[in-house]
């Protein structure tokens, strides 16, 4: 008779176990437990004839615990700030569809609604020309603004060009939308929608002339989380991301 001896338990035994094992995370740093551990050996193995000072040993034991404090501390001002940072995502995600102010040489018409925007100025002028150029560089409308005065200058731009014969807008419009065509069936001829390099020169009344920034209106076509340096970028249509930070002003549409 022929006796089978299974011998896999036994092999088995003796195999290397191959299962992969996740290495604990240990980034180098003492905790708590490895504190106390080092401070006991210290105590075992001390001099009997030179013990530890109390005030030595308290002023370890201090110092670990504020350290200990500080780590926690900036754990919880890690969480703080994604929580603001969360929150400032949600506030900004409100200004998409709304138009915000915000500094630029380039003005977007969007062949609906009038081109806004505003100057600053510092100081008395006699004059105050707005020059808006397509993407050659040619000239497509220039026009002037009224009586400008120090501070804020508003301005406004239907979107018509130099040979449509038709108003180019100033600091006088009112609303917001491109006006109708006249009762006469007059078609006003404007520029496509699209985006337009914008300048402004300023004669002042000391005499000196001027080239200033230009503020400009333009809507929010959508927002981003985690922009450049971790912040929250306002996505322009037409003129790209920029930050939160960088905006002057909220309107209305």
């Amino acid at each position: 008779m022929t006796t089978n001896v299974n011998n896999n338990t036994a092999l088995d035994g003796m195999y290397w176990d191959n299962k992969d094992k996740t290495p604990e995370k240990n980034n180098g740093a003492l905790t708590q437990s490895d504190f106390f551990a080092l401070l006991t050996q210290q105590l075992a193995f001390q001099d009997p004839t030179k013990p530890v000072e109390n005030d030595q040993m308290i002023a370890q034991m201090t110092n670990f615990t504020m350290a200990d404090g500080i780590g926690s501390l900036n754990e919880s001002f890690k969480g703080f700030a994604e929580s603001m940072s969360s929150n400032q995502a949600l506030q900004a995600s409100s200004l998409v569809g709304r138009s915000v102010l915000t500094q630029s040489d380039e003005i977007v018409f969007t062949g609906e609604s009038l081109a806004r925007g505003n100057i600053e100025l510092d100081k008395p002028a006699t004059r105050m020309k707005i020059s808006i150029e397509n993407e050659a560089g040619e000239l497509v409308q220039t026009f002037s603004v009224e009586n400008p005065k120090v501070g804020k200058n508003e301005f406004v731009w239907d979107g018509t060009h130099t040979g449509s014969g038709a108003s180019s807008g100033g600091s006088n419009a009112e609303g917001d939308e491109i006006p109708a065509d006249g009762d006469d069936e007059e078609v006003i001829d404007r520029v496509n929608a699209g985006v337009y390099k914008i300048k402004v020169d300023v004669s002042y009344a000391d005499g000196t002339n001027a080239s200033l920034p230009v503020n400009v209106y333009t809507p929010v076509g959508s927002v981003s989380m985690n922009g450049t340096g971790g912040g929250i970028m306002l996505n322009l249509i037409g003129l790209g991301a920029v930050k939160l930070g960088d905006v002057l002003e909220v309107s209305y549409g």
